[in-house]
């Protein structure tokens, strides 16, 4: 029996889905080299989603980065080098632009308000004041949140797809 590795409907879009890394990091398992969380505190929506996107492009310029060396070994006949691997990393991540890779931060919010509305995070009671240059108002407060046991119980098939988990469709 053959099993198809690409999905249905959608291609290969991401490494990894936006409802399972914000899973993971208020967990505090640090996907893919991000910070670590203390799961009780949680962490600002701002600070998920800058994680969110630097994983993204960490996990895109590795992938790269890794055929790039594969072609280039099997160019010119020899093994791949890990420490090539890593400069090319870097090179990769030094050009993939910002906004290539995931969701836009608008769209990040409405994302977390569904997970919010489905009570899997809720604020953890940790608020940060929003501090700007001296001439403007102060900002909105940096409300922490934090994983619900309804979340942390959640099965992997309605955090893969958390629309279909609200709206039941």
């Amino acid at each position: 029996m053959v099993i198809p590795i690409k999905p249905n409907r959608g291609g290969f879009l991401r490494p990894f889905g936006c409802a399972w890394f914000i899973r993971e990091y208020l967990l505090g398992n640090s996907p893919y080299g991000s910070k670590t969380v203390d799961p009780l505190q949680g962490a600002p929506q701002a600070d998920i989603f800058s994680q969110y996107k630097h994983a993204l492009h960490r996990v895109t310029a590795e992938d790269r980065a890794i055929r790039h060396e594969e072609k280039l070994a099997r160019k010119e006949n020899r093994s791949i080098d890990p420490d090539n691997i890593e400069i090319l990393i870097k090179r990769h991540l030094e050009k993939l632009p910002y906004k290539s890779k995931g969701c836009r931060y608008h769209s990040f919010v409405v994302y977390f308000a569904m997970l919010q509305q489905l009570s899997w995070v809720e604020p953890s009671g940790i608020v940060e004041e929003s501090k700007f240059q001296d001439k403007y108002p102060p900002g909105k407060p940096r409300i922490y949140f934090r994983l619900t046991h309804k979340g942390r119980r959640a099965p992997d098939h309605l955090w893969s797809n958390p629309r279909r988990a609200l709206y039941r469709y």
